[in-house]
């Protein structure tokens, strides 16, 4: 799998022929390491470390300097896969001038592209995130970063209004510079119109199958998260369990004595045991 960049990704339409983009989020080496390995087209080092590593009820405790310590975690295993940054919440809703500086910081520390949330309001940031030569991801529906002001997380676009302003939204944020669109937790038929209307594929999550491509948590995917369940998450494994049961056994074996057995264990040379007057285990 060759790297992959931003204007690759833009062509990436379903109706044009192109196959599904498939996006995973990673937070550290092992789990870039992993999707990488599994052949995902994107990395995506989300805001969601927050929820499924740091162990917080939202996503607006991390900082910029948060993003910026997993982005380069997950940059050091050089993974073909694109690698997105989230833009944490209160790091583009300032100056034009700081969005900016936050953008590119999370770029130095490994990010190809850098994603946020919101659609019209976000425009002047988005232009000049773009006018920086950094690619942008947007993000709209259910956002997770405006939670205290939707009322919690609920789906988003359930009228034919808010459907429209949904689509006008995705158009605009393409008209902005955007090289893709995350749609969360919108009805399918929403998420439909809105891939219809664009030329930038649409990445779906909660969004039905008519996306151009789907992302889901690693700890959802693989059944580490046990809080959460939403609606979309599909559990590919429980690791959770897995993990549970390889540590019960290890304590059982620390407390019987059955680990670490001999061969497990380092040993003197016959000669500088037999000086010391110790046995050889």
């Amino acid at each position: 799998m060759t790297e992959l960049f931003a204007p690759a990704i833009r062509a990436r339409k379903v109706r044009n022929g192109a196959e599904r983009l498939v996006m995973v989020t990673a937070y550290d080496a092992p789990s870039a390491r992993a999707a990488d390995a599994a052949g995902v087209d994107l990395i995506l080092v989300g805001d969601s470390v927050a929820m499924a590593v740091l162990g917080y009820d939202d996503t607006l405790q991390v900082t910029v300097g948060d993003m910026a310590h997993h982005v380069a975690a997950v940059a050091r295993t050089a993974p073909a896969a694109h690698v997105v940054a989230d833009l944490p919440w209160m790091s583009y809703h300032v100056s034009p001038a700081d969005t900016v500086r936050n953008a590119a910081r999370l770029i130095r520390s490994g990010a190809q592209s850098v994603k946020l949330e919101g659609g019209r309001k976000r425009l002047p940031m988005i232009e000049r995130i773009c006018d920086a030569e950094i690619p942008v991801m947007g993000h709209i529906g259910l956002t997770p970063q405006s939670v205290n002001a939707m009322g919690g997380f609920k789906v988003q676009g359930r009228t034919a209004e808010a459907a429209r302003r949904l689509v006008q939204a995705a158009k605009s944020l393409t008209h902005a510079g955007c090289y893709a669109i995350v749609l969360e937790g919108v009805p399918v038929q929403v998420a439909e119109l809105v891939t219809d209307a664009v030329e930038i594929p649409t990445i779906g999550i909660g969004a039905g199958p008519g996306c151009d491509g789907q992302v889901l948590v690693f700890q959802d995917l693989l059944g580490f998260e046990q809080r959460l369940a939403p609606k979309f998450v599909r559990r590919y494994a429980d690791l959770h369990a897995a993990a549970t049961e390889a540590l019960r056994r290890f304590a059982g074996d620390v407390r019987s004595g059955a680990f670490p057995s001999p061969q497990e264990s380092y040993q003197l040379p016959a000669s500088e045991a037999a000086e010391l007057g110790v046995v050889d285990l």
